[in-house]
């Protein structure tokens, strides 16, 4: 069942305002990754989300800021979900997207990890708070309620806003290009649903997307990717 929104402004239920932030939330991550017109989207979301979270629904919890009732589950459904994501990415989404487009662009310096301990060190900071956190907060935590908000919050609400944000999310990471879209598009997805199947706990999708990028700061560190 969807969460319930408790005691909140009168305002907290606006359909036209949710609709509005989305399309705001949508102008910046576009704005930012394919025209360059405006800064890096997840410290601006990361802001404008937990300011509109606190002002129209009475607490962060309403994004999944809560602890979950068990954190053996949470942790369970994390580690299945970048799995999944691990899988679909190294062995259905990059071979058949090859067949199309140019294999997907790594992020800038990212080579430099490669046999340099310290390198990795700091990319594992930037992923567990940039990456992880910030973007969790930003596309699942907020973009995603504003988007289910749009339609009452029902089940369905959020599995529809899960695939608009997942578009959205590969369009962050526009600079990896068609593949790169597509492959963290599905990530999206992914993490979407392992939010929802853990209750709407933000905790999950953090903890996933966490893991699922050490995996790639250890496999650039050993040489196992490219």
């Amino acid at each position: 069942m969807p969460r319930a929104s408790g005691t909140q402004p009168n305002f907290s239920n606006s359909r036209i305002l949710s609709t509005l932030e989305l399309l705001l939330g949508a102008f910046i991550v576009i704005g930012h990754n394919v025209f360059h017109v405006v800064p890096n989207e997840v410290p601006i979301l990361f802001v404008l989300g937990l300011l509109s979270l606190r002002l129209r629904n009475g607490g962060w919890s309403a994004m999944g800021f809560k602890r979950p009732a068990s954190w053996l589950r949470v942790v369970l459904i994390a580690l299945a979900a970048a799995a999944l994501r691990i899988i679909l990415g190294d062995l259905v989404i990059e071979p058949l997207a090859g067949h199309f487009w140019p294999p997907i662009v790594a992020s800038a310096g990212a080579e430099a990890i490669t046999g340099n301990m310290k390198s990795a060190l700091v990319w594992l900071l930037l992923v567990w708070t940039w990456a992880a956190f910030g973007e969790e907060v930003a596309y699942r935590g907020y973009l995603l309620t504003r988007a289910a908000d749009i339609g009452g919050r029902t089940t369905a609400a959020y599995w529809i806003g899960i695939v608009v944000v997942s578009v959205l999310f590969g369009y962050g990471h526009y600079y990896k290009g068609p593949a790169g879209i597509l492959d963290s598009g599905v990530a999206g997805l992914v993490l979407g649903a392992a939010y929802m199947l853990s209750g709407w706990n933000l905790w999950t999708s953090i903890l996933a997307h966490g893991f699922i990028d050490t995996v790639g700061v250890i496999g650039l560190f050993f040489g196992w990717e490219s």
